[in-house]
């Protein structure tokens, strides 16, 4: 029987890593943060040291070596996946479920194996009633399931193999995807493409030839006049509320509209 369980490697980087880490630092002392490739000779060393180590890993970006993943024999690397696995494996499930039109979202934890997020799984559930917040999605993810790990990881059930024929995928975000294109998409595809892209690759429009970065904007209700809006392919239009001209600092859209519109 594995001692100790309360000490553990972390790895990971970004929004879903920060969030799940304060979670676990409550009841586990973090002995290393593997944050890059090169801290992996570092996790090789101090578990090999220490056998009775845990690692627990959300969000690493990393392909993380056969070699280090024997090290974590026989329960693995606890991996928290925002997703319902097999479903959204890859670098972007929030952002494309967003996109996708979902209302929901889930989060996995599953044991790290070297295929790109098909290990079993150990636990999943779906969150209801989130905000469409990027924000907000990332973190009630990250906790969950690091409150699941917290709770269970002195005894944890066998994890269960994924249905490989209902595994989906979904790629990095990337700057050539910030443009919003309203004159294709419909005002809900545009105002969660406004949401998915916050923070990264940040939603961009022209106004008045101006390059800005979309912040803050809604769907505009029947009837209402917009200081600045969106006018979409199915007809309805979204309100920007708030944006950040190329080069300069964020304003609301009256300030911008009164400083840029000829």
């Amino acid at each position: 029987m594995i001692k100790n369980r309360d000490k553990i490697i972390f790895f990971g980087n970004g929004a879903l890593a920060d969030y799940a880490l304060k979670k676990l630092e409550q009841k586990f002392e973090i002995v290393f943060h593997a944050r890059n490739k090169e801290d992996l000779e570092e996790v090789s060393r101090l578990k090999t040291e220490n056998p009775e180590l845990h690692g627990v890993l959300a969000s690493f970006g990393v392909m993380v070596p056969d070699s280090v993943l024997k090290l974590f024999e026989p329960e693995g690397i606890l991996n928290i996946h925002p997703s319902l696995l097999p479903m959204y494996r890859g670098a972007s499930p929030i952002e494309s479920a967003i996109i996708d039109g979902a209302n929901d979202f889930s989060v996995s934890v599953m044991k790290l194996v070297k295929k790109m997020d098909a290990g079993p799984i150990y636990w999943q559930t779906t969150l209801t009633g989130l905000p469409l917040c990027k924000d907000d999605i990332y973190r009630a993810l990250a906790e969950s399931g690091a409150e699941w790990i917290v709770k269970n990881l002195a005894d944890l059930p066998k994890p269960i193999l994924q249905d490989e024929s209902k595994a989906t995928y979904c790629g990095k975000m990337d700057k050539s995807m910030s443009m919003l294109t309203p004159e294709i998409d419909s005002a809900e595809k545009c105002l969660r493409k406004i949401v998915a892209f916050q923070g990264y690759p940040k939603p961009k429009y022209a106004f008045f030839g101006k390059n800005c970065i979309v912040l803050d904007a809604h769907a505009c209700e029947m009837g209402e006049e917009a200081v600045l809006e969106l006018k979409c392919a199915d007809g309805c239009s979204v309100a920007v509320d708030r944006l950040q001209p190329e080069g300069r600092k964020a304003m609301d859209a009256k300030s911008f509209v009164n400083g840029y519109k000829k």
